[in-house]
């Protein structure tokens, strides 16, 4: 047992230091006991990763790491099966290959005399849509089977909770409705008396307003619901220059440490990150001198499905990828909004993502708002995934300059200015948590939900394109296209180009 954790952790000191040098070992599986590792221990395994090859998933990690991480997240696994091609339906091949899995987990938990949490059976979830199930398992024999089987495309414990063991890396929860003054010189008034946040003005989304406000487009946004104390989100959705939409609020998230609870919590946001998020693409251009959205005749399509904006636990991940399975099978839905996200992919996430995507669906995601991490990580799952459209937050300083929480890489496809140059308190404007209130908001999570909006503004316009379409539009009205920055991608989408 101690000879065990002492090759682990020689393994970690070696990746951290020797990042470059990727001739090390496999963990043998021979050993006689086993103790799993300390989630600091499994946390520097996967820093190690992450400084030798920019990226992590479970894959990487051998069976006695992923183990170990099972045994410190209620040991539950979640297994995708199938090809390796990504399939949308559950043939009868698919449902043979998920049920002979389940017959091996079953059988080497069983003969173990592990007592199965969920009283009855090893499956703690089954999909209906998405090729995934969630198991108990216990034994580092039964992952050691699975790994040998065909048709399994990851292997995942899905109730590990990576932050949990990061105390001084904290990336920031994107949680905060305290009432913030905001500077005067940082919004305008407009007609029928309502406000423009300065940032509008550097991407001409006003002159844009007089070809599209997107109207007859809805789109769907995942994050942490909307403010039943604000009644932009309820009653007053459409007032003033807004009007003929409609909205929907869903919640899918469960509040619950026990991972076989399903009663979700309700619609309503209890963190503001998803009140403001909404406000930037679709608060209506009201009449009480309040911030508009971007697209302020859109519809929108609000889901509660997670608490805060790091997928980092079981309820968290099962909430995101329903609300993408369930936004894709809406006909009327053209964009998805993702202000959250994780440092590493996360499987079945990953799987709804590509399934909404092949409905059509344009999904705009986050490419990172941390404290103290922005530099190490790089640019966040799913922002990361060739299915999405990754977006960061820029300064209005000259060049291009990310914000100071904001993350920037390869994967960023555009930025949006969002916060004043020297002054990182004053970023761009928004309706507020609160009832008669406005706000500032900032990071890559502003940026994401801006350019979804512009992309609703587009298609409001040219309601017939398809996805390539809008795409091929922002890429040709960005500041830098052509040509595409290692950092910033195509740079920031002038609305008003996008739209003539």
């Amino acid at each position: 047992m101690k000879l065990r954790r002492a090759l682990v952790l020689f393994i970690i000191v070696v990746m951290a230091a020797c990042a470059e040098n990727d001739d090390f070992q496999q963990i043998p599986q021979n050993q006689l006991e086993l103790e799993p590792l300390t989630g600091s221990e499994i946390n520097a395994y996967i820093h190690g990763v992450l400084q030798q090859t920019g990226t992590f998933t479970w894959s990487d990690a051998d069976d006695f790491v992923l183990w170990s991480a099972l045994m410190r997240g209620d040991s539950i696994l979640t297994i995708g099966y199938g090809s390796t091609a990504y399939s949308q339906h559950k043939s009868t091949a698919l449902l043979t290959q998920k049920q002979d899995i389940l017959d091996v987990v079953r059988s080497l938990e069983e003969e173990s005399g592990l007592r199965l949490k969920s009283g009855t059976d090893v499956v703690v979830y089954d999909d209906a849509v998405l090729n995934f199930v969630d198991v108990w398992v216990g034994n580092i024999e039964t992952l050691t089977a699975l790994r040998a089987m065909p048709n399994i495309r990851y292997l995942e414990p899905a109730g590990y909770r990576f932050f949990a063991y990061e105390p001084t890396l904290k990336s920031s929860s994107g949680c905060d409705n305290t009432p913030v003054a905001v500077n005067s010189y940082d919004y305008r008034t407009i007609a029928p008396n309502c406000l423009v946040s300065w940032t509008y003005d550097k991407h001409n989304i006003t002159q844009a307003w007089s070809y599209s406000t997107g109207s007859g487009i809805t789109v769907g946004l995942i994050d942490t619901g909307v403010s039943q104390d604000q009644s932009m989100w309820g009653s007053n959705f459409n007032d003033g220059y807004s009007n003929g939409r409609s909205i929907y609020k869903y919640g899918v998230y469960v509040d619950s440490f026990w991972p076989w609870v399903t009663t979700t919590d309700g619609v309503w946001d209890k963190c503001a990150h998803g009140s403001l998020m909404a406000a930037t693409i679709a608060s209506p251009r009201n009449d009480n001198y309040l911030p508009v959205g971007v697209a302020y005749n859109c519809n929108l399509v609000s889901y509660r499905a997670t608490k805060n904006v790091v997928l980092d636990g079981y309820h968290e991940q099962r909430g995101v990828a329903r609300a993408l399975t369930e936004l894709g099978n809406r006909s009327d839905v053209k964009v998805i909004s993702m202000s959250i996200g994780h440092i590493f992919s996360v499987g079945s996430i990953s799987d709804a993502i590509k399934y909404a995507y092949g409905k059509g669906k344009m999904i705009v995601a986050a490419g990172g708002t941390s404290t103290e991490f922005t530099n190490f990580v790089g640019v966040i799952f799913p922002a990361s995934m060739e299915e999405t459209i990754a977006v960061t937050g820029i300064t209005d300083g000259s060049g291009y300059t990310e914000c100071a929480v904001c993350h920037k890489g390869s994967k960023i496809d555009f930025t949006v200015i969002m916060q004043r140059h020297g002054d990182d308190s004053r970023r761009s404007v928004c309706l507020g948590f609160f009832e008669n209130s406005k706000t500032y908001v900032g990071g890559s999570s502003v940026a994401t939900s801006f350019t979804a909006g512009i992309a609703a503004l587009i298609w409001g316009k040219y309601p017939t394109w398809t996805r390539d379409q809008v795409l091929s539009r922002m890429k040709q009205s960005a500041s830098l296209y052509p040509n595409k920055s290692s950092d910033f991608g195509y740079g920031n989408i002038n609305a008003l180009l996008a739209v003539q």
